[in-house]
């Protein structure tokens, strides 16, 4: 795929960027390497290589999950905090029904 000046131009109006001429200019090679290094990309074999959300290998720290039944400083106040809703429902928040 190829950038000429017309497409950054049109791609600068659909993001609201103000660009000169000499801009639009530079800007053209600059988004062919772009695509061409992401063209390159796309050519390496990955299909043995499994997905990974990190370089490096993280571990989640996690808590235990308890209630603070301290009734101050919260927990277990399900039926307050429900007193105050619109709707309540088998001990939940009741919301209207959206469909699209």
């Amino acid at each position: 795929m190829s950038v000429d000046k017309e497409t950054v131009a049109k791609i600068a109006s659909l993001a609201r960027i103000k660009m000169t001429d000499e801009e639009l200019e530079r800007m053209a090679p600059e988004l062919n390497g772009i695509l061409n290094w992401v063209e390159q990309l796309g050519e390496v074999d990955t299909s043995d290589i499994e997905p990974m959300t990190a370089v490096i290998p993280n571990a989640l720290r996690l808590r235990a999950d308890e209630v603070n039944a301290d009734p101050k400083t919260g927990g277990d106040r399900r039926d307050d905090i429900l007193a105050n809703a619109p709707a309540a429902e088998h001990g939940f928040f009741g919301v209207p029904k959206v469909i699209e």
